[in-house]
């Protein structure tokens, strides 16, 4: 655990930093990451000792409250944001309350003035969800010698705007291999192998609640049926009550409070009056 100062001055502790994410480099070790929406889930990532998040921006207030260890990453292109101020102040909001970087996906001006600020920033390079119409769907990214080539010179361009990690998706493994050792940034691997400086998984995936497993992806729960329990259970409980309201069964005696008898006649006795 190392302390820190956050964004705000306030004293705070973390798992990783980026300085300790940027000294992975080389180092022969490696951080895990998944995502986080909720103060459950960041939670559970911490007591399983997941060493980073990455969550929604508008998301990251929930995060902290579940963990205020954990490394979060306030993803700040889902809010709407159009102009490069618009992405800055998101990017402002979320380290004020309480993440410690930001990834984006937007043009490298973007990078280059959340780098300006001193803002931590990861890009996302390889498959990039929002241009799969561009790509042609959901696919690997990289996979003859003429794609590679050109997403090694985006790795080239991110570095040089100043993001000191990316998420890396859906790039073919053996490609991901040769460029990890090439770049100073932290290679985020999702769906492309285990030669990076990071792995990363959706917790949803992870745990069972999704309801199509991507190919890169292991199952470990079974949140899901968890979940259709509970909602089973939840319905068969709130029938039952209302039964039991109907038959006259609830409120029995035990359940309700009760008056001196000599108390109510007095009190009846003041209503006639």
């Amino acid at each position: 655990m190392t302390r820190i100062l956050d964004f705000n001055g306030r004293d705070a502790d973390r798992t990783v930093t980026v300085a300790s994410i940027a000294a992975l480099k080389g180092s022969g070790r490696q951080y895990v990451q998944v995502t986080a929406g909720t103060e459950q889930e960041a939670a559970a990532a911490e007591a399983a000792g997941i060493d980073m998040v990455v969550s929604l921006a508008g998301s990251v207030p929930d995060v902290r409250r579940g963990s205020s260890r954990l490394f979060v990453t306030a993803a700040i292109d889902f809010g709407g944001e159009v102009t490069l101020d618009d992405l800055l102040a998101t990017a402002f909001r979320s380290l004020s309350a309480g993440a410690d970087a930001v990834i984006t996906a937007r043009r490298l001006d973007a990078v280059r003035l959340l780098a300006s600020e001193g803002v931590p920033v990861m890009g996302h390079l390889g498959f990039v969800p929002k241009r799969s119409n561009q790509l042609g769907g959901v696919r690997m990214v990289g996979r003859d010698a003429d794609e590679a080539v050109a997403l090694w010179r985006q790795f080239q361009a991110l570095e040089d705007a100043g993001a000191f990690a990316v998420e890396c998706e859906l790039i073919p493994a053996p490609v991901l291999a040769q460029i990890t050792p090439r770049t100073s940034m932290a290679t985020i691997s999702l769906g492309s192998g285990r030669d990076a400086d990071v792995v990363f998984l959706f917790q949803s995936d992870v745990c069972g609640e999704s309801e199509r497993v991507p190919r890169h992806a292991r199952v470990y729960g079974d949140v899901a049926s968890l979940q259709r329990q509970i909602a089973d259970e939840r319905v068969r409980a709130l029938s039952a009550f209302r039964a039991d309201v109907l038959n006259g069964s609830f409120p029995n005696d035990a359940e309700v409070g009760r008056i001196d008898p000599v108390e109510l006649s007095r009190f009846v006795e003041s209503l006639d009056a």
